[in-house]
C-alpha cells in the first residue's frame, strides 16, 4: 500500500501547523507572566482533549465490539476479549483521574498526565502480548495490518502535550502556587 503525497501534506499540516504556533507563541514572552492563569489559550485545547479522551477511549471498545464477536468463539477468545476491556477500562479510568485533576487544578495534574502518556504504550504493548499469549498466535499477526498505526501517533501527540505542560508558563500558573490554593478555597 503507498500513501499518496496529499495524504502526507495533511499529516504536515495537522501536526506542523499546532506545533508550529505552540513554539512560537511559547518563544514570546508574555508582558506580565503572572496573569497566564486558567484555562485559556493552548491549555483550553488541551482541556477539550483531555475531556474527550475517555469517550474516544469507550468508542474504540464500542468499535472493537464486532471482532470481540468473532474471538469469542474461539478458545481462550473470551478470556481475550475479557482482558482487553478491562485494559481498556482501566486505560478510561486513569483517564478520568487525570481529568478530574486538570478540572480541580491539581498540582499532580503535571505528574497524571505524564503517567497518561507513559500508559498508551504500556497498554498497547500488555494487550498485544496478552492477546497473543491466550490465543496462541504470533505476535505479527496480532499487530497485523494497520495496528499500530493509532497508538503510535497517540503517543506522538500526546507527547507534544507533555513537552507543553511541562514548559508552559500557564501551566505552572494554573495547576501550582496561587491559582490551586484559589480554586481550592472555591
Amino acid at each position: 500500500m503507498q500513501f499518496p503525497i496529499w495524504h502526507w501534506a495533511i499529516v504536515l499540516l495537522i501536526i506542523g501547523v499546532p506545533v508550529f504556533f505552540a513554539v512560537r507563541s511559547a518563544s514570546k514572552s508574555p508582558q506580565n507572566p503572572g496573569e497566564l492563569v486558567g484555562f485559556g489559550g493552548w491549555l483550553m485545547l488541551l482541556a477539550i482533549g483531555q475531556c474527550l479522551a475517555p469517550f474516544r477511549t469507550l468508542a474504540d471498545l464500542y468499535s472493537s465490539s464486532e471482532g470481540y464477536r468473532q474471538l469469542m468463539p474461539l478458545p481462550n477468545g473470551p478470556l481475550a476479549v475479557c482482558g482487553e476491556i478491562v485494559l481498556s477500562l482501566g486505560f478510561t479510568l486513569l483517564q478520568l483521574i487525570v481529568l478530574v485533576a486538570m478540572l480541580r487544578r491539581s498540582p499532580r495534574f503535571k505528574q497524571l498526565f505524564l503517567y497518561q502518556w507513559i500508559a498508551i504504550p504500556f497498554v498497547f504493548a500488555l494487550d498485544a502480548v496478552w492477546s497473543s499469549a491466550i490465543l496462541g498466535a504470533p505476535i505479527s499477526q496480532v499487530l497485523a495490518g494497520e495496528a499500530l498505526v493509532a497508538p503510535i501517533a497517540a503517543f506522538v501527540l500526546t507527547g507534544i502535550w507533555v513537552a507543553y505542560v511541562y514548559k508552559s508558563v500557564r501551566v505552572r500558573n494554573t495547576f501550582g502556587g496561587a491559582a490551586t490554593r484559589e480554586a481550592a478555597a472555591w
